[in-house]
């Protein structure tokens, strides 16, 4: 019986093994930094509330779309003028898949900041103007690359599956798509057995469907719902106030709003920008409800938004860093919890209006593209990057809907909804038939 029991423990931690292994490899983690979850409807660093002081971080401008976070020099360089601010968060809107980011991210986390990274890039991303086509396979694949590269920084915050797509009332019928990609990416995430990184949209500044965006990106099963809404905000123009700039009345809005909600962009510059906004933001007036947000933008682009002027390899500081600057030295978040609410929730789906265009039934999505479920077993590949043929014509025209859950991975041990099961769940039964089988032929031969 020695020989069982000696065998039977080392099948046993075998076993055991398999089930403390990730269903894909982490690669180096971030130290240093705690990542962020998700808790009812606020972000937290472990046991701490966790709210976003941060920029918009897009050097060059959407019309010289690179990778800011791939380029070191200049990164180290930011961060600089970021701990000078007082930042905890960028946001990054394009990033080459294909690069390598462990010096930037580190530099980063050292410095005690977070990314919020946009998954998208200008080749491949949704199309407004047909979203159907533009929703495939090779589309997915760029995405799902991104969420490989930058799975394993502990101090990548979260990740946004998209950005504006929607930018007036005729274009809500994009809402379903920008739905199943959030959709896609958590369940990707889980298939991977990576953390789980919180998934959302960031909304464009378009008052008349903003709210009925927010309500549609949280209502329905969990595994199909945000993990958290942000949107564009400029209705703070100095000199302003909580009343004046109509913000008392978002909040009163969004009250009963289950997921963390934040400002992906803000900082109106019609008038002189004092920043007045940040002490009403990070106040006890709306810190049940928000959950900071990201001031546009770092670099100067053309559009009088930038912060600094970076020539070269040098930066010159603008007016604006330096109201900012004194905005966030003067203003601390409050102590506690803010008064977030633990018990989260969901929204009801908003009906179909002049102002809301979405046909489909509230538990309706358009279906995984066609080619696009391999992808959750052996892993999205190397992504193009920067370069290639893009996304947008890939795909059909052809409507492909289904039941909005349908197939979507619902936790990081590869477990699919309809009790379909991933590869980390098919291994860890294949272990326990094979440990039951050998004890017990050894027990027969006792």
């Amino acid at each position: 019986m020695k020989g069982v029991a000696a065998f039977a423990a080392g099948l046993a931690g075998l076993f055991a093994a398999v089930e403390a292994s990730p269903a894909a490899p982490q690669g180096k983690r971030t130290g240093g930094i705690t990542p962020v979850t998700v808790k009812g409807n606020a972000f937290f660093a472990g046991d701490q509330r966790f709210y976003i002081r941060g920029v918009d971080y897009q050097p060059g401008g959407a019309s010289d779309a690179k990778d800011p976070i791939a380029d070191v020099e200049g990164c180290k360089r930011d961060v600089e003028k970021f701990k000078e601010l007082g930042l905890n968060t960028i946001r990054v809107y394009t990033v080459d898949n294909t690069a390598n980011h462990d010096e930037c991210m580190k530099a980063l986390a050292d410095a005690g900041i977070y990314v919020a990274l946009d998954l998208n890039t200008p080749l491949y991303s949704l199309n407004r103007a047909n979203p159907q086509k533009s929703y495939n396979k090779v589309y997915l694949q760029s995405l799902f690359a991104t969420v490989d590269v930058f799975q394993k920084y502990d101090n990548t915050l979260l990740f946004f599956s998209g950005n504006e797509v929607i930018n007036d009332d005729a274009t809500t019928s994009c809402a379903p798509y920008v739905k199943a990609v959030t959709r896609d990416v958590k369940s990707y995430i889980n298939s991977r057995g990576y953390r789980k990184i919180p998934v959302g949209y960031s909304a464009a500044d378009v008052d008349s469907n903003r709210f009925e965006m927010a309500q549609y990106m949280n209502c329905g099963p969990d595994s199909v719902r945000s993990d958290f809404f942000a949107f564009n905000d400029y209705s703070w123009c100095d000199p302003s106030s909580f009343e004046v700039s109509g913000w008392d009345q978002k909040v009163e809005k969004y009250k009963d709003y289950g997921i963390p909600l934040f400002l992906s962009e803000y900082g109106c510059n019609t008038n002189k920008r004092q920043f007045g906004e940040i002490a009403s933001l990070y106040s006890e007036a709306m810190t049940p409800v928000y959950s900071g947000g990201l001031v546009y933008e770092y670099s100067e682009e053309g559009s009088r938004y930038g912060l600094v002027d970076i020539d070269g390899g040098s930066v010159k500081e603008l007016a604006d860093f330096s109201a900012l600057k004194a905005a966030f030295a003067n203003t601390t978040s409050p102590k506690g919890d803010g008064g977030y609410k633990p018990q989260g929730g969901t929204s009801p789906c908003p009906k179909k209006s002049e102002r809301w265009e979405v046909d489909l039934a509230d538990d309706e999505l358009p279906k995984l593209p066609k080619g696009a479920e391999p992808l959750f077993k052996g892993g999205a590949g190397k992504g193009p990057g920067l370069e290639g043929a893009g996304s947008q014509e890939a795909g059909s025209s052809d409507q492909n809907i289904g039941p909005a859950g349908d197939g979507t991975v619902t936790d990081n041990n590869g477990g699919k909804s309809g009790e379909k099961k991933g590869d980390a769940s098919s291994v860890r039964v294949g272990v326990l038939t094979v440990l039951a089988v050998a004890v017990s032929a050894m027990l027969l031969f006792e």
